[in-house]
């Protein structure tokens, strides 16, 4: 991964993006929400503070999929009527971008995947079958939720969304989706799967009272 640096619009703090490819990215000295264009940086608003979080990983935890190392280089922080969750963008060696869901110690690798047709909200329902990438889905859960903040750097810009639809697929194995509803110009979708937290060999994880 290449390191490109520039100075925080709003403070001047330097700011340095670990992957290249990262559009947004949070100033860590004064939290300002920036996003990379073409030709400059634009600072788009700031980060409050954010929720209290149990998680044990953080921004520059890293760990192992399928052998592959990656790193923690941002994090989107939803919440729900039922508690809230994490993606955290995890980048790989190669430069692959992917992101690992971690919800209430339920945890999913998954990537985007593009140039398949896909339902509109309207369209989708708890116990829907769905075919994605040679899979056969079913729809667990519909949940609608609110965007809570953002840390460390992503490959699209994202702050200040609410009411997004967030829809769940799986199988009777370990194959894991989502349909992702975010973006009001089209839905996305990401294929992956869940993943016992022993297996990803996470390093350099938070400290805190009952944890081990």
């Amino acid at each position: 991964m290449s390191s490109p640096q520039t100075n925080c619009p709003s403070c001047g703090a330097p700011v340095q993006f670990r992957w290249s490819s990262a559009v947004q990215t949070v100033c860590p000295f004064c939290h300002s929400i920036l996003v990379r264009t073409d030709v400059a940086i634009q600072n788009v608003g700031k980060v409050g503070d954010l929720p209290p979080d149990p998680s044990p990983i953080q921004l520059m935890t890293s760990g192992t999929y399928n052998n592959k190392h990656f790193d923690v280089i941002g994090r989107i922080i939803y919440e729900y009527e039922n508690g809230g969750w994490n993606e955290w963008h995890i980048v790989f060696a190669d430069g692959q971008s992917g992101w690992l869901s971690d919800a209430q110690l339920q945890y999913a690798v998954s990537f985007l995947v593009s140039g398949v047709p896909l339902p509109t909200e309207q369209q989708v329902t708890r116990g829907q079958h769905f075919r994605f990438s040679n899979i056969d889905f079913e729809v667990s859960t519909v949940t609608i939720a609110n965007y809570k903040g953002v840390e460390g750097e992503l490959p699209f810009p994202f702050y200040g969304k609410t009411s997004m639809m967030f829809a769940d697929l799986r199988t009777r194995g370990d194959d894991f989706a989502t349909l992702d509803f975010s973006d009001q110009s089209a839905p996305l979708l990401f294929v992956g799967k869940t993943v016992p937290f022993e297996v990803l060999q996470l390093k350099n994880m938070r400290q805190f009272e009952g944890w081990s």
